[in-house]
């Protein structure tokens, strides 16, 4: 297993502006404004993400507001693996459920 399987994790909000105040109060630091990564897709996505630093311990992440996107309470994790249909038939053979196979189209 890898020994930090996590790679990043978003953390869904209606209140944008009171959760960045709130995580930024609580870990006492700044978020960084990350660009819509698709925006024709995504249409009025916002990300604000977390310090990171890829030379220590951690797995670095975001708040992100979207429309149509649940919030308040749902947290998005990816997993980092070399091949995730690997995983995905682990999943499926140990009770999981894929709801969205490898090759999928966004």
């Amino acid at each position: 297993m890898n020994p930090n399987p996590v790679a990043w994790f978003e953390i869904y909000v209606q209140d944008m502006p009171r959760a960045k105040a709130f995580y930024e109060a609580l870990f006492q630091g700044e978020l960084t404004l990350m660009t819509n990564p698709n925006p024709d897709g995504f249409p009025g996505m916002e990300m604000w993400a977390f310090p990171s630093a890829f030379d220590r311990y951690g797995t670095p992440g975001a708040l992100v507001k979207m429309p149509g996107f649940p919030s308040g309470g749902s947290t998005l994790v990816y997993f980092a693996c070399e091949d995730c249909a690997v995983e995905a038939a682990r999943a499926a053979a140990n009770g999981g459920h894929v709801v969205k196979p490898k090759n999928f189209d966004w």
